[in-house]
């Protein structure tokens, strides 16, 4: 505790805003931030235009288009990431859910050798002094397909809900303690819009409440994939007309 209590002071001191995270691979920021990126890439594997998904982001309320922000962290590092936790969890007996983004990040790197913004050429083109010029036409080209349109209602939750779900997870893994510190750290860490109040805040605030949120995540699963079956921690609060807020 006396540690802590240091950590807090000294983070203080330099402006920022602490939240406290235990152990876990990835954290909080980092781990959920990816399911984000993983989102908007894979709607552009799945054949949804580009620059769709780029306003479908904007337009939720994130500070920074998907697909641009892949490009500053590097296509590989997230690759690298993958292929580590990968083999953390096979090692551990257990088995890797593969999501659809993978395959596009390894065409991106492997066939296409468009590592992100600090290779050169990524999501987007750049010109020699590293500025973004558009959208690499390729995209279009290799992923695009005609009848692959979503409602764009649903491009956007993909992103939210794919952020908002993980956290539950947290919280039920113990990562996360506090409700306060989720929603603080998913605003001012990780660009998670504004305008919900926070990652958690987002799931109270949303249309009917948690049992809203359950159905809607229940609808995402049913067409996008099970890593959008709602938790079971965010089932049993549901169910109990409970929502997220810390002890007192």
């Amino acid at each position: 505790e006396e540690a802590l209590a240091r950590a807090f002071d000294l983070v203080r001191q330099i402006n920022k805003t602490p939240i406290v995270v235990n152990d876990s691979r990835g954290f909080f920021t980092s781990r959920v931030i990816g399911h984000f990126i993983n989102e908007g890439v894979a709607m552009v594997g799945e054949g949804i235009e580009p620059a769709s998904v780029e306003q479908a982001a904007a337009q939720a309320g994130y500070p920074a288009k998907v697909l641009s922000l892949m490009d500053e962290l590097t296509l590989t590092l997230p690759r690298k990431i993958r292929n580590e936790s990968k083999r953390a969890v096979e090692e551990a007996g257990g088995t890797w859910p593969t999501h659809p983004a993978e395959a596009v990040i390894d065409r991106m790197v492997d066939e296409f050798d468009r590592p992100g913004r600090s290779g050169g050429a990524g999501f987007y083109d750049y010109d020699d002094s590293g500025k973004r010029t558009g959208l690499w036409p390729g995209l279009r080209e290799h992923f695009t397909r005609e009848g692959s349109e979503i409602p764009f209602r649903d491009m956007q939750e993909r992103m939210l809900f794919s952020e908002a779900l993980d956290t539950v997870k947290l919280l039920e893994e113990g990562v996360l303690t506090s409700v306060a510190d989720a929603n603080i750290g998913s605003i001012f860490g990780i660009g998670f819009p504004g305008w919900t109040g926070g990652v958690l805040q987002y799931i109270n605030g949303y249309e009917g409440g948690l049992p809203g949120f359950v159905a809607r995540a229940r609808e995402l699963a049913e067409r996008y994939g099970d890593r959008f079956t709602p938790p079971t921690l965010l089932v049993e609060k549901a169910e109990k007309g409970e929502t997220f807020t810390d002890a007192r």
